[in-house]
C-alpha cells in the first residue's frame, strides 16, 4: 500500500502561494524534510475549495491555451504548475463508471484495471468526490531485472481509497496499484517528483493472474526517432549503431538494436539481434531473444 500521509493542520493555502515555495525549495519525496514540506503545502491547497474551479473556468475562457502549451499527459490531467527544478502540480479528473467518457473512451483510458507500479514518487490527497478506490500491492525492485514475463514477488495489501482529504505517498518501484472507478466524478491533486532521469526509468504493467511483468510503457521521443530515422538516411545507422554500443540505457540500447535490425533481412537481421544478446543487461538480452525468435 503507497505510504498514508497524514495531513499536517495547514491554513488554506492559494495556488500561487503553494507554487512559488514549491519552486524556492524543490521537491524530493525521497527526503523526509521536502516530504514533510510539501505535505504541508498539498493539505493548504486541498482546504482550498475555490482554487480549482476558478482556475478550470479561466483555462475555459482562454480557449484551454495555457494547458495546450503545458500538459504534457492525458486528457484527465489538469496541469496547475511546472516547477523548473523536476516538479509539478496537477489535478487529476477521475469519471465514475457510467459517466459518458468512460463509456467513449473505455476504462484503460484512465487506468482502471491497470495494474501498474510508477517510475516516479508522487504525493496525493483526494480533492473532490469519494476518490477511486486501488487494489494495492508492493514488491521489492532490488529483485527485479525488468524483463517482460518475469515474476514480481507482489504482496497483496488489501484496498485503500482517496476519499477527500485522505493524503498519499505513492514510492517509485514500490507500490503497485490497480485503480477501480468512484462512485462518482472525482478530483485528486498531486505534487510529483519528476527528475531529468524518470523519462529513462521503466515503468510496469502488471498482470495480476501471473504476477508478472506484462508491458514497459515507458519511451521516449529519441527512441521513436531512432526508429523512424534509420528508415530515412543511411546516416542514422551510425547513430543506432552508436547507442546500441554505448548508451547507459539499456531499453534505449534495445531499441537501437530493434531500429537496426528493422533495417535488415534474414542473416542480417539475425546478425545485430544475436549482438544484443551479448549485452550487459538482462533486459536487452531478453527483448533481442524474444525479437529473434518471433
Amino acid at each position: 500500500m503507497p505510504r498514508v500521509i497524514d495531513p499536517p493542520h495547514t491554513p488554506e493555502l492559494d495556488l500561487a502561494e503553494v507554487a512559488a515555495r514549491l519552486d524556492e525549495s524543490g521537491v524530493d519525496l525521497a527526503d523526509q524534510a521536502s516530504l514533510s514540506q510539501c505535505s504541508a503545502l498539498l493539505a493548504g491547497l486541498a482546504r482550498n475549495r475555490g482554487f480549482l474551479a476558478d482556475r478550470m473556468i479561466a483555462a475555459l475562457k482562454s480557449s484551454y491555451a495555457d494547458q495546450l502549451a503545458l500538459n504534457r499527459h492525458s486528457a484527465q490531467v489538469f496541469l496547475l504548475h511546472r516547477g523548473a527544478r523536476g516538479h509539478y502540480l496537477r489535478a487529476n479528473l477521475w469519471p465514475a463508471a457510467r459517466d459518458a467518457v468512460t463509456a467513449a473512451s473505455g476504462a484503460a483510458a484512465f487506468s482502471y484495471g491497470v495494474a501498474h507500479d510508477h517510475n516516479f514518487h508522487f504525493l496525493t490527497v483526494g480533492y473532490w468526490g469519494p476518490g477511486y478506490v486501488s487494489d494495492d500491492y508492493v514488491y521489492d525492485a532490488e529483485t527485479v531485472d525488468g524483463r517482460l514475463g518475469e515474476p514480481l514477488s507482489l504482496s497483496a495489501l488489501g484496498q485503500s481509497q482517496l476519499s477527500e482529504g485522505r493524503m498519499m505517498l505513492y514510492r517509485a518501484h514500490r507500490d503497485v496499484h490497480s485503480q477501480h472507478p468512484p462512485g462518482r466524478l472525482s478530483v485528486s491533486l498531486n505534487i510529483m517528483d519528476e527528475g531529468e532521469g524518470v523519462p529513462w526509468r521503466d515503468q510496469y504493467i502488471v498482470d495480476l493472474k501471473s504476477r508478472t511483468i506484462a508491458r514497459r510503457p515507458t519511451m521516449t521521443s529519441t527512441e521513436m526517432l531512432l526508429r523512424a530515422a534509420v528508415h530515412l538516411h543511411e546516416n542514422a545507422r551510425d547513430v543506432a549503431d552508436h547507442f546500441a554500443r554505448a548508451h547507459p540505457v539499456p531499453r534505449v540500447r534495445a531499441n537501437a538494436l530493434a531500429a537496426l535490425a528493422a533495417v535488415e533481412d534474414g542473416a542480417g537481421r539475425a546478425a545485430v539481434l544475436e549482438r544484443g544478446m551479448g549485452d550487459a543487461d538482462a533486459r536487452v538480452r531478453d527483448d533481442c531473444a524474444r525479437w529473434l525468435a518471433g
